[in-house]
């Protein structure tokens, strides 16, 4: 079977599974040339045909000023596929890099990447278009997890799909179930033209290194590689310390557990519907209350630069003593750390309550109590 309908068999399984494609989307593809990026171009091109679909495709290249950029080769490439592709003006992203570099022996990826991110922001609003898909497979996937396990110190990878609410485009990743091999052998199969990255740090990046980390452990291990991808879904083997925080208030046989899982966030629901409290942002960071193990209650909070704002802090049977106990252990929390120079409570039926504790009516309405 050619490879080609192997990656098109994928992209409609990551449809299936993540949601990419919706009727009439126009969609923008970042195109820079390298195999994994031509490839999805071409790929799409013949998926977007498929009846299950009907979406548009707006291939577009930043040109970011790099020494040596020719589009022209690129530009008959896609033609040929009866698209026009959209070359866009971005050369002041390498003048700002040099700038930026100044005594490193590379120019900064970070800055690079977010300047990059900005721009195609910018020419997807441009074209009318409300997504753009990147060429990410799933063994850069695996390369992100690497990198910021260990320089980030973060179990994390890209998502496949991400909405920027600000500019209110979504980003997608239609390759994500792929392997690059495959993408390789498709490119060779179908005789995609691949070009040359003019990035001066190509072969010389992180990712780079974390290719031929990976590389040694799949040589010793086969096995890892279709674990890896596969561990980037199995959630329901997720095991991770931070599900097992429970904030400790010394003494006192309370504790704060953070709402992070689903099973967190059932009982969160469970205990609110109890209480009649039904709304919440999603902003807010949001704990259950526990007495030794048996969960009594439910706190919401925000944190701003100057102040922490208790949104909700409800016990499924009223203790003034656990109220007091969780005010208290929040202040001294937040002088211990020097993070805030007041509480405020956002609303209470415990106004009489709270002032014994040093709270007054603020100005802006709630309760205030001014740790400094």
């Amino acid at each position: 079977m050619k490879t080609i309908r192997a990656i098109l068999g994928q992209i409609r399984k990551a449809d299936q599974k993540f949601s990419f494609f919706n009727e009439k989307d126009r969609i923008m593809i970042g195109v820079s040339g390298g195999k994994d990026s031509m490839v999805l171009l071409y790929a799409l091109n013949q998926y977007k045909n498929f009846k299950c679909v009907n979406f548009e495709i707006i291939p577009a290249i930043l040109d970011l000023g790099f020494p040596g950029f020719d589009a022209s080769e690129m530009v008959k490439f896609v033609e040929s596929l009866g698209l026009k592709l959209h070359v866009v003006d971005s050369k002041e992203v390498y003048q700002i890099l040099k700038t930026q570099q100044k005594d490193a022996p590379h120019l900064p990826c970070s800055i690079c990447s977010r300047m990059k991110k900005a721009a195609i922001n910018n020419v997807a609003h441009e074209l009318g278009c409300n997504k753009v898909a990147f060429a990410h497979h799933g063994d850069d996937a695996v390369e992100t997890l690497m990198m910021n396990q260990i320089f980030g110190g973060r179990f994390a990878t890209f998502q496949p799909k991400m909405y920027l609410e600000r500019s209110g485009i979504e980003f997608i990743r239609p390759l994500i179930l792929c392997h690059e091999d495959q993408i390789t052998r498709c490119a060779k199969e179908e005789h995609i033209p691949v070009f040359p990255s003019h990035c001066p740090n190509d072969g010389n990046t992180m990712r780079a290194e974390m290719k031929r980390m990976l590389k040694g452990i799949y040589s010793k291990y086969p096995m890892a590689k279709k674990n890896f991808f596969s561990m980037l879904e199995n959630h329901e083997k997720e095991v991770l310390h931070y599900q097992d925080f429970f904030y400790k208030i010394e003494r006192k046989d309370l504790s704060l557990h953070p709402v992070l899982t689903v099973k967190d966030s059932l009982l969160e629901q469970q205990l609110r519907s109890k209480l009649k409290i039904n709304n919440f942002d999603d902003d807010r960071e949001r704990f259950i209350i526990y007495h030794v193990n048996k969960p009594i209650g439910v706190l919401s909070m925000k944190i701003t630069s100057n102040s922490r704002l208790i949104c909700d802090l409800e016990f499924i049977r009223e203790s003034k003593k656990n109220r007091e106990n969780i005010i208290k252990y929040l202040e001294s929390t937040l002088e211990h750390f020097d993070l805030a120079e007041s509480v405020i409570l956002e609303k209470s039926n415990h106004t009489e309550f709270y002032k014994t504790l040093g709270y007054k009516k603020a100005r802006q309405g709630g309760l205030i109590k001014y740790l400094k």
